[in-house]
């Protein structure tokens, strides 16, 4: 879906603090339109590493990250973001009227009065496995992030990779998928020595499929439905492994892209703000979260929050200019209506 699409703020980034900051604008009644290079929300936390566990968001001693994002876009829902997936943002110019006008690889033009860029260490898009004609497969049975596991209830899923990504969700999808086979250049893991021991448990029982030493060769099937994947070892034996869905975790890719060309002020692929409003050198634009860098600026979710309460703060008068903002705690006032 493309068209022009008006709001107070866009967002740049699906992340955690990216989700947070639809919730702070929408605290201040800022309408939010969020866009991720990711085909799911969560950034980071859903793309690397969902099933682990995060220990320094308060109030939480232990919370995996797909719970917070789910928790975080529950949180968000009351303000009816407007999220727009699977895409990035490549340009930035200015109207007549001061609005800022944000274009999409997808077609997408965004009207907003400011800009968030909460996008982590940059847009993350998949590293693709070079096989022939996968573009006709994605986003119907080849995914490169799982948003929601009930999706795989009773189907056959392949997973490919070694890191974390693979194995958390092997061991995941086993509770629900109808078989589990998992695909991997070496007998070794890289995944955290835990997680492997329990996939490895579960293939001892049956429910998981160690698939080793090979790499995917080539997908089957018609019209974007898949049938079986193809894999093949390095001598060239090959084997076919029944499939409805294919899951390639092969890492993402990370860059700031066309941001970096906005004239922003970047120091090490990392966008320079003021510390107490998270401003760039580009009015109306601000960064917030690990893409931020400020002296003594630290990389942890929590800090990220408290950049995106500033930032909306400093945000409200450029949405509201006749409106003074009188601060009141979320207690006092409670969760205003959406816009």
């Amino acid at each position: 879906m493309s068209g022009t699409i008006e709001t107070d703020v866009c967002i740049i980034g699906a992340g955690p603090v990216g989700l947070f900051a639809v919730f702070e604008c929408g605290m201040l009644k800022m309408r939010s339109v969020v866009v991720d290079a990711l085909d799911a929300i969560g950034g980071q936390c859903i793309a690397l590493y969902p099933e682990k566990p995060i220990y320094d968001i308060p109030a939480h001693p232990s919370i995996s990250a797909a719970s917070l994002i789910e928790r975080l876009i529950a949180q968000a829902a009351p303000f009816r973001p407007d999220y727009r997936l699977g895409r990035r943002v490549e340009t930035l110019a200015r109207e007549a009227d001061g609005r800022l006008r944000l274009g999409t690889s997808a077609g997408d033009v965004i009207l907003a009065r400011a800009v968030i860029i909460a996008a982590g260490a940059g847009a993350f898009g998949p590293n693709r496995p070079p096989l022939a004609g996968i573009e006709a497969f994605e986003g119907r049975s080849v995914f490169y992030a799982v948003q929601r596991r009930e999706d795989f209830r009773g189907k056959r899923v392949v997973i490919a990779g070694g890191g974390d990504s693979a194995v958390d969700w092997a061991v995941s999808l086993a509770e629900v998928a109808a078989s589990v086979a998992v695909v991997h250049r070496r007998p070794k893991f890289r995944a955290a020595p835990e997680t492997v021991s329990r996939m490895e448990a579960l293939a001892q029982a049956g429910r998981i499929e160690i698939v080793v030493p090979y790499q995917l060769a080539a997908l089957h099937g018609e019209g974007g439905v898949l049938e079986a994947v193809e894999v093949a070892t390095l001598k060239g034996e090959t084997r076919r492994l029944p499939a409805d869905v294919l899951l390639p975790f092969f890492g993402l890719s990370m860059e700031l892209g066309p941001i970096a060309t906005w004239g922003l002020g970047i120091d090490r692929n990392h966008i320079v703000v003021e510390p107490s409003t998270c401003a760039t050198g580009v009015p109306g634009v601000f960064a917030i979260g690990d893409v931020a860098t400020y002296p003594g600026k630290l990389k942890l979710i929590l800090q990220g929050f408290s950049e995106a309460a500033m930032a909306a703060h400093a945000i409200y008068p450029i949405v509201h200019p006749d409106v003074a903002l009188h601060f009141e705690y979320s207690t006092t006032k409670g969760i205003p209506a959406a816009a």
